[in-house]
Formats: structure tokens, C-alpha cells, sequence
């Protein structure tokens, strides 16, 4: 099963538009949201019955058992993330300073610290005999996302539905979740922006994209907003031998139907014409 990833440099390109009008258009049988931290494509692609719901565990987190502490101070002169307090000669560890290293729990003389599984996020899996759709919501302060998106990758690929092709919506930037989630991937698209910092961001995210190894392409989305940093990055693209998909225009539709539940491809509109074209060209690209 060959897997495409759509990316972008930042929040707010239209990345998850587009995946959801890509996974219409292929009629894909099996795709994730990978954006843990922010989910949303299930709000535009509604889907039948109950999901399989599963708590995610990520780094453990250490507790003090009070009663045991003899308040030697090891534990916080030791503790690298500033985790361990002292209130009223009370010492405890902030679990969302504290990053389960395990330190403090070896240096207690009297094994008063102990690491304890902590629920970061949680996992859902939509399934059926023939599609597979796999997403997941991080905790609010959890910092296990690159983990999150692993486990969402590998929920996806666990069901067996017969695709042929899964198709990845996932995070802006180039953080951690966006570095586990090219991880493995057969092509990734990228969705650009055509302003300054949207050139910067894709420059940032090709950069990141080729550690891998994975083919990449570029289309810009509201390309008319700005002609001359559409020009820019189609520009950048033919001097780095990067594919460039296409455009798609500012469509004041787009908002209106993706409110209404809905993908760009399921009423007529120029955004949902110029994608269809985008699409088109990325399948040819990813299967030359």
C-alpha cells in the first residue's frame, strides 16, 4: 500500500482542505489524520458508526510518595527540566515539566519516586470491511506527539481493507509529529502558501522532507492572492527539480462548504475544479 502525506509548512494553507478533497476523489479506503494536536478532518468527512476508542500512554511521569521521602534534595538538584518543588518542606514533581527521564527515581535513596504511566492522548480507529480511518487528539501539555503519530500510522495499516493507496493529512511545521509522520511515506505534497513566510515555511518543510528521501511535490493553494509569490515558488521548484503540481485558486466557497461538512470536489466550485487537476497530476506523478 503506497502511502501520500500531505503537509504544510504552517497552519492555516488549506492542507486539510485538500487531503479530504484527495481522499474523495481516490475514494481511498484508508487514510489518518496525523494533525494530533489539532484533528479535524473528520469534521468534513463524516463517518458511520462507532469508532474504536483507545487511551494512548506516552512518557511516564514521577511521583513522590511524600510518605517516603526523606527530603534529602537529590531528586531536585538532580532533575535537568526543573521539575521537582518544595512547598512547606513538601516536595512533588510538576508532571508537565517532568519528561519520565528516570533520574530522580535512581538517585532516592529510598525509592520514594517511582515512574507511572500517564495517559497523553487518545487513539480512534473508524473501521469498516472496506475503509479504514485513523486519527487521534493529544492532551493538552502531553509532548509525546511524534509517538501519537506513529501509533495512528500503524492503527491504519493494521486493518486490512485492500487499499492500494492511504492518504495522510498531517501537521504544520516541522516538528515532531510532522517528522514521524513522513516516516516510511512513498511521496509527500505539499501545500504552499504563496506569501513570504508561506515560501519559508515550504522551504523549510522540503528541507526536512528530503532527510527521508521521499519524493516530494508542491502545489500552491489561493495562488491568485499574490501572482508574484506564486511565480516565487513555482520558480524555486524548476531550480530544485521539485515537481509543481498545481494551483488552486481563492474560492470564497470553500469556506461555506467546509462549514457545511463538506469537501471542495462535493459542489461546483473553481477551488474543487483546480484540485481535481492537482490530483490528477499527483496520482501520475506518484505512479509514473
Amino acid at each position: 500500500m503506497k502511502q501520500l502525506l500531505i503537509l504544510s509548512g504552517k497552519g492555516g494553507t488549506g492542507k486539510t482542505t485538500v487531503a479530504s478533497a484527495f481522499i474523495k476523489l481516490a475514494q481511498a479506503k484508508a487514510y489518518a489524520d496525523c494533525d494530533v494536536d489539532a484533528p479535524n478532518l473528520q469534521l468534513v468527512l463524516e463517518q458511520s458508526g462507532q469508532p474504536e476508542s483507545n487511551d494512548f500512554f506516552g512518557m511516564p511521569k514521577a511521583e513522590i510518595n511524600t510518605m517516603l521521602c526523606a527530603k534529602c534534595d537529590r531528586c531536585r538538584e538532580h532533575c535537568r527540566f526543573d521539575a521537582v518543588s518544595v512547598i512547606d518542606d513538601v516536595y512533588s514533581i510538576d508532571p508537565f515539566a517532568c519528561e519520565g527521564c528516570g533520574v530522580c527515581e535512581i538517585v532516592c535513596p529510598v525509592r520514594a519516586i517511582t515512574l507511572k504511566p500517564l495517559v497523553s492522548g487518545e487513539l480512534v480507529l473508524y473501521k469498516s470491511e472496506t475503509v479504514v480511518f485513523s486519527t487521534a487528539q493529544l492532551k493538552m501539555g502531553s509532548g509525546t506527539s511524534g509517538m501519537l503519530v506513529t501509533e495512528v500510522k500503524k492503527e491504519m495499516k493494521a486493518v486490512d481493507v485492500g487499499a492500494d493507496l492511504a492518504i495522510i493529512d498531517g501537521s504544520p511545521g516541522i516538528g515532531c509529529p510532522v517528522i514521524a509522520s513522513i516516516s516510511g511515506v512513498d511521496m509527500v505534497l505539499i501545500v504552499a502558501e504563496p506569501s513570504v513566510s508561506g515560501i519559508s515555511d515550504m522551504e523549510r518543510i522540503i528541507k526536512t522532507a528530503k532527510i527521508f528521501h521521499a519524493k516530494i511535490a508542491v502545489c500552491v493553494n489561493k495562488y491568485d492572492t499574490n501572482l508574484e509569490k506564486t511565480r516565487a515558488i513555482r520558480d524555486y521548484c524548476q531550480q530544485h527539480e521539485i515537481p509543481y503540481i498545481g494551483e488552486i485558486p481563492y474560492d470564497e466557497k470553500v469556506v461555506k462548504t467546509v462549514n457545511e461538512g463538506l469537501t471542495i470536489v462535493d459542489v461546483f466550485c473553481d477551488a474543487g475544479s483546480a484540485v481535481q487537476e492537482v490530483f490528477n497530476r499527483t496520482m501520475k506523478e506518484m505512479n509514473p
